[in-house]
Formats: C-alpha cells, sequence, structure tokens
C-alpha cells in the first residue's frame, strides 16, 4: 500500500484552495450582511442582495469541494 505521490500532490492544492475557500466565503457573507444593514432604503441595495446571493452560492460551493478534496485525498492516501 504505497501513497501515489502525483495525486498527493493535487489534493494538497485543493486542501490550500479549500482553507482559503473556508475564509472567504463566511467573510464575504457578513460583508452583504453588513452591507444591507447600513443601505437600507437606498438603490445600493440591490448590491447588498447581490453580494448575499453571490456568498451563499460560494459557500455551496465550498462543501461540495470539501467533499471533493477529501475524496482526492483518500484516494492518493489508500489507492482504491
Amino acid at each position: 500500500m504505497s501513497t501515489n505521490i502525483n495525486l498527493l500532490g493535487k489534493g494538497l492544492k485543493y486542501l490550500g484552495i479549500l482553507i482559503f475557500l473556508f475564509i472567504a466565503s463566511p467573510i464575504s457573507l457578513t460583508i452583504g450582511f453588513k452591507a444591507l444593514k447600513k443601505f437600507e432604503d437606498t438603490p445600493k441595495e440591490y448590491l447588498s442582495y447581490i453580494i448575499i446571493v453571490v456568498a451563499a452560492i460560494l459557500i455551496i460551493f465550498t462543501i461540495y469541494f470539501a467533499f471533493k478534496t477529501f475524496q482526492v485525498l483518500l484516494k492518493a492516501i489508500f489507492n482504491n
């Protein structure tokens, strides 16, 4: 049972991207809600909703990408 080094490298790159997404997605959601609170009853309110929708999509993608990343790491370590 040997480790696939190329696949492990790919998995570690994915893990680095995943850590960035774990940080960026909640921060963008927080920025969207703070913008919504600040821009009440102004034309910029639509921008707040756009930020919130993009952040929600980013969070969903982060969850999917986490499963994909750990799947690649498990394949690299256990050599299915």
